[in-house]
C-alpha cells in the first residue's frame, strides 16, 4: 500500500485493494492515531510520532504490514 500522508493533514483514509482501510488523525500533527480495518469495524494499531512526513508514512506502512501479518 502507498501512503502519502503529510504532516500537516489533521486526518486521512487509505483502501487497500481488499478493501482494508487505514484510519489516521492527529489533533496536533506530531501524533497520530492509527485505526485498520473496515468502515464498519476498524480497531486501534497504534499511535505514530513522526516529525517528517517520510517517518509518518514509514510508521503507516509498518503499522498496516503488522496487520497484515507480513
Amino acid at each position: 500500500m502507498n501512503f502519502d500522508m503529510k504532516l500537516e493533514d489533521d486526518f486521512a483514509s487509505f483502501t487497500d485493494d481488499d478493501g482494508i482501510m487505514v484510519f489516521v488523525d492527529s489533533f496536533d500533527n506530531k501524533s497520530f492515531d492509527v485505526r485498520i480495518g473496515t468502515a464498519e469495524d476498524s480497531n486501534p494499531a497504534g499511535t505514530i510520532s513522526a516529525s517528517s512526513d517520510s517517518e509518518l508514512n514509514d510508521g503507516l506502512l509498518k503499522l498496516y504490514n503488522e496487520f497484515k501479518g507480513k
